[in-house]
């Protein structure tokens, strides 16, 4: 067996039909191409149906299987008629990645009941009732596989990010939670962790030079990461490669959470 063959084997997602929420954003769309490429049949959720239906094309234009489909995981009175139609579409829901999520960088006493209920209700959640919904339809097939979306600010708290962290939090609670559950109807769950990826949203905070150079003084590769550098994590928890795998939440940080940049010590190098 070469090179190539073994990692068809090992890692391919080929037959895998693939939910993945959020899939307009910047981490969300970098996750759809790489699945797709790796022979994945995405079906692409988010609220923002025009730069959700470009994706979609984008990849059906390089030869990938991929479909757009307008949801609001906040309107929990739909969910279970979307995944019906979804699955009497395809057939069998193999995995589900919760990507959608929205933040609000402000402090801790300055929010309001809306905003903490619109990060909670879209973070959280909708995470929450999209997945039982899945999920009933996965334990028929007895096999199933969800990825979540949590943070770095899950473990390792920003000022300024109180409520996005607690839902964070959450979200790698109820992972380990998915996977207690769920295991004996063949269904794993997983979550990745990523550190201070820059995405269109964060490029505000790059561009702030306290805040930069704060974050790089953190991170051991000081860098911020790229979307791209997630995909590789996420197509192993997708694939049979990672069979034996549940309840774990992988950090995708460049030596953040490890502990940033050392002090100065005694070396030859």
């Amino acid at each position: 067996m070469n090179v190539g063959e073994y990692l068809q084997n090992t890692f391919s997602l080929e037959g895998k039909n693939i939910i993945l929420t959020g899939a307009a954003g910047g981490i969300g769309a970098e996750l759809a191409k790489g699945l797709a490429h790796a022979g994945g049949n995405m079906i692409l959720c988010d609220i923002a149906i025009d730069p959700l239906e470009k994706v979609a094309q984008d990849l059906r234009d390089e030869g990938c299987k991929a479909k757009a489909f307008r949801l609001d995981v906040t309107d929990t009175a739909a969910l279970p008629g979307f995944v019906d139609a979804i699955d009497q579409e395809y057939g069998k829901l193999d995995v589900l990645i919760n990507c959608a999520g929205v933040n609000k960088r402000i402090g801790f006493l300055d929010y309001d009941e809306a905003t903490y209920d619109r990060i909670m209700n879209i973070n959280l959640k909708g995470v929450f009732f999209l997945t039982q919904e899945v999920v009933k339809h996965m334990i028929p097939h007895k096999s199933g596989n969800i990825i979540n979306v949590s943070s770095h600010n899950a473990v390792g708290m920003l000022g300024g990010c109180s409520v996005y962290g607690a839902s964070k939090s959450a979200i790698t609670a109820l992972t380990r939670s998915m996977a207690v559950e769920w295991a004996k109807f063949g269904i794993r769950a997983n979550a990745i962790a990523p550190g201070h990826i820059l995405t269109q949203l964060t490029q505000v905070t790059w561009d702030n030079p306290e805040r930069a150079k704060y974050l790089r003084e953190r991170i051991a590769m000081q860098r911020p990461g790229l979307p791209s550098e997630l995909v590789g994590v996420v197509v192993m928890l997708a694939s049979d490669a990672s069979s034996y795998m549940s309840g774990m939440m992988i950090h995708i940080d460049g030596g953040c959470l490890a502990g940033g940049m050392p002090w100065n010590y005694d070396t030859n190098y």
